[in-house]
């Protein structure tokens, strides 16, 4: 019985491996939204995006008079089989919020949470939406 119980244990730990072709799945063309580090592979593209890290964040607190509305720069990895390609979206820009890989349009909807000028944001804290496109 215990053999039995440990093969299905070791199975079951593999089937959570997040380089697994299984896992969490996004439909195209509708929004979804990530943690750091988490990725979901893309319905009917076999293509994983990963949200891999904020890097940099200058948007002008909500609770503050800005010059300039600043930028925040999210950095994705698009994962085709075992080749990766990295990108970055800017949340100020239009035009570099949205990127092109093969056949899909990657846009960043949203970055959360929105800066305020007495909170400080954990790396681990925020949150981007996106939606693939054909």
């Amino acid at each position: 019985m215990r053999p039995i119980l440990l093969a299905f244990c070791l199975l079951a730990a593999t089937g959570c491996d997040e380089k697994a072709p299984t896992g969490p799945t996004a439909p195209i063309n509708q929004q979804f939204t990530l943690a750091p580090q988490e990725a979901v592979v893309i319905g009917g593209t076999g293509r994983r995006v990963q949200f891999v890290r904020v890097n940099g964040d200058s948007r002008c607190p909500a609770d503050a008079i800005c010059v300039w509305a600043g930028d925040a720069i999210v950095e994705l990895r698009v994962f085709d089989g075992a080749a990766a390609s990295d990108y970055q979206l800017h949340t100020a820009d239009s035009q570099r919020a949205t990127i092109a890989h093969a056949d899909m349009r990657i846009m960043l909807v949203q970055l959360q949470p929105y800066p305020f000028s007495n909170r400080t944001i954990q790396p681990s804290d925020y949150r981007a939406t996106l939606e693939v496109r054909r």
